[in-house]
């Protein structure tokens, strides 16, 4: 359940008999002719989606993140990475402070990955009661993946694999599929030379798959979320 859909009173009426919350955590970046909230429609809808069926709180997605190296994209924001630390320090303190002792952060864009670095940090502070934090990249799930490469082994930003109906901008149609740049470059170049490198911002492959497809991809996305949230924890 998104928690917009509660008040204070049946949240603090819920951690009561459950402990569990979902804060998913995204992007606002160019996704060539995709939608610049990419990163964070899908991690909010896969978290919301995954925890339904459980009755978990689902916060509102962070929308922005680190991404640096699209800067040079109009409408991409990014984050310094103390920031983005520190924002995330402060929102698992809040979360700790009301009584949350199972945090799930749904993680849908890369560059986010340091986060995992500072949860790690956090949950090595001494405290009085245990709190258990997972951090789960949805798109890069195991099963996800396995479903994926079924349809093509090139995953690049931009592409196919992340072109859901939500994700798709009307009138935007995909062109024809292009050369994959390298992922060294990319995680070696600043935001001019990218911008340079791939002009309408799709890293290469196919622009597109059949619905068949990345209903398989998300299914896979949602179930191993799903799993994460219901028997992740080391202790229930």
């Amino acid at each position: 359940m998104r928690i917009f859909e509660s008040n204070w009173m049946q949240i603090e009426e819920y951690l009561t008999h459950d402990d569990r919350i979902v804060l998913p955590i995204g992007s606002t970046e160019q996704h060539g002719f995709l939608s610049l909230g990419t990163d964070a429609l899908c991690a909010e809808r896969v978290a919301v989606e995954a925890a339904e069926p459980l009755g978990v709180p689902v916060l509102p997605v962070m929308p922005f993140g680190m991404a640096p190296y699209f800067t040079a994209y109009p409408g991409s924001m990014s984050l310094r990475l103390s920031t983005y630390i520190e924002v995330m320090r402060d929102l698992l303190n809040c979360l700790e402070l009301q009584g949350f002792r199972r945090i799930a952060v749904i993680n849908g864009h890369g560059g986010n990955a340091p986060v995992a670095g500072l949860i790690r940090e956090w949950l090595c502070q001494p405290r009085d009661e245990e709190v258990q934090v997972l951090f789960h990249s949805w798109y890069n799930g195991l099963k996800t993946v396995i479903a994926a490469d079924e349809f093509h082994v090139d995953q690049m930003h931009g592409a196919w694999v992340e072109n859901f109906p939500w994700t798709r901008i009307e009138g935007a149609d995909a062109p024809a599929p292009k050369a994959v740049v390298p992922r060294e470059l990319l995680m070696n170049l600043g935001p001019v030379a990218i911008r340079e490198l791939a002009p309408d911002g799709a890293m290469g492959g196919p622009y597109e798959a059949p619905d068949d497809v990345m209903e398989k991809v998300w299914a896979a996305g949602v179930q191993e979320v799903r799993t994460i949230i219901e028997s992740g924890w080391v202790r229930n």
